[in-house]
């Protein structure tokens, strides 16, 4: 399994990923890959037999992007590695897909001390939920977010 960076040319497996992943990520267009591609701290996919697998986009503080929930870390935390959104292929799931992510991931930003996240409560991500728990997250808070309509819960762990 290698992790490589996503480029232009993976844009469209991306975005139509993003889309089977809806509700537990939010929706994105092109130019938000182009803005991740060109600003994120890590933007990473895994391909197996040329189909997309898996992808990954981690922020670090002091990025202009206009989430709630990145915006929470920002205020709560000096530095932190942030997993905006993880998304792995239902074909792809149960591979260590993720867990490869987060390992490169936490690897790939020297010195920070704490990865975070967040997770659906409501609607609930369980499956995501207890991934984390399995990985070593701890909940440290919440929030209500697009009008009412979602409520996520925030995560760090440690590295």
């Amino acid at each position: 399994m290698q992790i490589k960076n996503v480029t232009p040319k993976d844009f469209a497996d991306v975005l139509r990923l993003n889309e089977d992943s809806l509700p537990h990520v939010s929706r994105i267009g092109t130019d938000d890959l182009q803005w991740f591609a060109d600003n994120a701290a890590y933007f990473r996919m895994i391909r197996i037999d040329e189909r997309l697998a898996g992808f990954l986009i981690g922020l670090r503080p002091g990025t202009n992007y206009a989430s709630p929930n990145y915006n929470w870390f920002c205020d709560n935390y000096d530095d932190f590695a942030y997993i905006d959104r993880v998304a792995v292929a239902d074909w792809a799931r149960r591979r260590g897909i993720a867990e490869s992510f987060y390992n490169d991931f936490g690897h790939s930003q020297s010195g920070v001390a704490v990865m975070t996240c967040e997770v659906n409560i409501r609607p609930p991500n369980t499956g995501s939920m207890q991934f984390h728990e399995r990985q070593g997250f701890k909940r440290i808070g919440s929030q209500v977010i697009d009008d009412g309509e979602k409520e996520v819960a925030y995560l760090e762990k440690k590295i």
